[in-house]
């Protein structure tokens, strides 16, 4: 027990997910996903009560978190142009990323050939909700009613409103200089609030990871092996050849500290197979482990959680070619061109929640004239994956933060080169005692 309550938070949601993904595995042989005592009370009661209790503590904290955090970024930049420069940089390596990550997948896929000897799934039925137009989602980035926006956590909105908003006041200067305070003052309330709950992180990543392999089980892969390790090859040489290229080449960085200190935000979004949820996470690693300065980070780290969907986009190359031969079909070489141009595109529009891959495919396949239907087929090991790509994604989102924050010279080399800094230990909840008053 003191092991326990002196270590990191980092090491204590590592141990988490592990016990939690061995209990729930024991749970998934022991008949859990079957239904009785243990799916009723265990994996649809305690666990699935305490998981859902925790993302929803920490999607409360999402919106306020991005709009404050946000506004308070742009309202740090002493040059207001550079707010274009950093839009440019960022926007630009997020899709030069994604389309890195569905090259690669499609490549591999190419190689190994999943699907191939599947036979078609005619009994397979799968009805996506009908995915956004692109123009669509261009139109639907300037919210009509902000209030609105957040009420609904339309990231893209939240975005373009606080931007909007943190300029005005850059303009307006010292008139709104008391806003200004209140807005910084917000924002450390709400980095306490995270603190607060990251308390409780441990036990909330062992309910869900509990709770996904309770129902999911390991057994659940062998009908699609070829799919899904080939998938997983994407994701982990997309992660550790791509990102760390880019950082070593472009950012002049050590990428095994990189990886080394983002363990705990890896972690956190492979629970959660959620990038908006881990953006509390996310931001505390880039500023305070990796050293980027909030005005950077407040706006790279959430745009990143809504149109940087890197993994998604290497679930929806090899998803492509495993259907394809599922159904035998043989893709041209144009086929390919439209997959890598049509998933970047749409990672624009994929929202940062679980699952909503399997939605954004819809457009993939149907550009390529692929059934919709074979989606079905890869529905099975959907979940467990998209744990993985969400892990990827996070990193996708970090590695472009500390890539924008050096070149704009808003990045602390010293701490990230510091092993410890940063490093959260267990929070204790104590309320500070108000000065006295001077009299």
């Amino acid at each position: 027990m003191k092991l326990w309550t002196q270590a990191t938070l980092t090491t204590r949601i590592i141990t988490a997910l592990v016990i939690g993904a061995f209990v729930g595995v024991a749970l998934n042989l022991a008949g859990a996903s079957e239904g009785g005592f243990l799916k009723t009370y265990v994996t649809d009661g305690i666990l699935h009560v305490i998981g859902t209790m925790f993302i929803s503590a920490l999607k409360l904290l999402v919106v306020p978190l991005v709009f404050v955090s946000l506004v308070s970024g742009v309202m740090s930049l002493k040059d207001i142009r550079a707010l274009g420069r950093i839009g440019a940089k960022t926007l630009g390596l997020y899709l030069i990323t994604t389309a890195l990550a569905i090259s690669l997948a499609l490549l591999l896929a190419y190689i190994t050939q999943p699907g191939t000897g599947v036979g078609e799934a005619a009994a397979a039925t799968f009805t996506p909700k009908p995915p956004p137009s692109i123009s669509q989602v261009f139109i639907d980035l300037v919210p009509s009613n902000p209030v609105a926006a957040m009420a609904q956590g339309n990231m893209l909105q939240i975005i373009v409103f606080a931007l909007i908003f943190g300029l005005s006041m850059a303009l307006v200067g010292a008139r709104a200089q008391r806003v200004a305070d209140l807005i910084f003052e917000l924002n450390e309330i709400i980095m306490k609030m995270v603190g607060i709950v990251m308390v409780i992180a441990p036990y909330g990543v062992f309910c869900l990871i509990a709770k996904t392999f309770a129902n999911q089980g390991i057994a659940v892969i062998l009908p699609l092996t070829g799919y899904f390790f080939t998938v997983l090859g994407a994701l982990i040489l997309h992660l550790l050849v791509v990102y760390s290229s880019l950082l070593t080449v472009l950012g002049r960085l050590n990428p095994l500290i990189f990886l080394k200190k983002m363990r705990g935000a890896t972690t956190f979004a492979f629970s959660t197979a959620s990038s908006s949820a881990t953006i509390p996470v996310t931001l505390n690693a880039v500023e305070n482990r990796l050293g980027a300065d909030n005005s950077i980070a407040s706006f790279t780290v959430p745009l990143g959680a809504t149109i940087n969907m890197d993994g998604t986009a290497i679930m929806q190359g090899v998803a492509t070619v495993f259907i394809a031969n599922a159904y035998g079909i043989e893709l041209p070489p144009s086929a390919y061109l439209t997959v890598v141009l049509t998933a970047t595109l749409a990672s624009i529009g994929t929202a940062g929640v679980p699952g909503v891959g399997l939605v954004m495919l819809t457009l993939v396949l149907d550009q390529v004239g692929l059934p919709i239907e074979g989606i079905a087929l890869i529905i099975g090991v959907d979940r467990l994956l998209d744990m993985v790509r969400t892990a990827v994604n996070v990193n996708g989102d970090a590695t472009v933060t500390c890539i924008v924050a050096r070149s704009e010279k808003h990045f602390d080399e010293t701490v990230y080169q510091n092993p410890t800094a940063g490093l959260l230990k267990p929070a204790k909840l104590t309320v500070e005692a108000p000065e006295a008053e001077e009299r």
